[in-house]
């Protein structure tokens, strides 16, 4: 029983990080972009905080957000579920997933900037993720 509760604990409080263009990644805080796309997804399913890193030329951790869920659909149907809060172009959109059959969207349900951008070796021991890094908070 105690190894449970302390399961589920750690998953709670288990976040992950995702490099984001810093345009996209600014666009979530701005609320413009309530769609994080991806071509493959984090396995735990416990998941539900993002830690976004915005990548070169920013190269800091500029805040975070709670997914509100994750969606896995076909291209076409993905885009027309996410196109007025995509954050991105039809053509962008198509180009990423060029290869793919189906695709995911993370829907973003809150976001949390932080007032000091924070360093990712320094404040959390990760290097930037190349798809993305579990964090233990």
């Amino acid at each position: 029983m105690g190894d449970h509760v302390n399961s589920n604990y750690y998953s709670n409080r288990m976040k992950v990080v995702l490099s984001i263009k810093p345009e996209f990644a600014n666009k979530i805080f701005d609320g413009s972009k309530k769609f994080e796309f991806r071509k493959a997804i984090f396995k735990n399913e416990h998941i539900k905080t993002v830690i976004v890193y915005a990548s070169s030329p920013v190269q800091k951790v500029i805040g975070e957000f709670e997914i509100e869920r994750i969606i896995n659909h076909d291209i076409d149907t993905l885009w027309g579920m996410t196109e007025d809060f995509s954050g991105i172009t039809k053509d962008y959109f198509y180009q990423y997933f060029e290869d793919r059959k189906a695709g995911y969207a993370i829907q973003i349900k809150t976001v949390k900037k932080y007032k000091k951008p924070k360093d990712l070796k320094a404040d959390f021991n990760l290097v930037p993720p190349q798809s993305f890094a579990y964090f233990q908070a």
